[in-house]
């Protein structure tokens, strides 16, 4: 299977990644698999993000799986309305490779 490798400029990969993404089920997999969860854009392909998470922090990745949430419906008082779809990216980092969110605040 031949590589598929970005074509973004590193100015757009750097708007690819919006926020890490931490629950109790996206912590375990960070101890257990070594696996990080991402909100990205939703027009973001698995290529994007895997250059984008390799030059943001500077780790090699080894695999990645999205993942389309859809909205909710929601009540706005007496509004019907729903909230955005988002789309979530699982990171797998090759062995040995870790992203500490401390040391990248700035």
């Amino acid at each position: 299977m031949s590589a598929v490798v970005s074509t973004l400029s590193p100015e757009r990969l750097m708007g690819v990644l919006l926020a890490p993404h931490v629950t109790e089920k996206t912590a375990l997999a960070m101890q257990n698999a070594n696996q990080y969860a991402f909100r990205v854009r939703r027009d973001a392909s698995k290529p994007d993000i895997k250059a984008a998470v390799e030059l943001m922090f500077e780790v090699k990745v080894a695999a990645v799986n999205v993942v389309n949430e859809s909205g909710k419906t929601r009540r706005f008082g007496k509004t019907p309305g729903r909230t955005q779809d988002w789309k979530k990216a699982y990171v797998r980092l090759a062995p040995g490779q870790t992203i500490d969110y401390e040391s990248r605040k700035g």
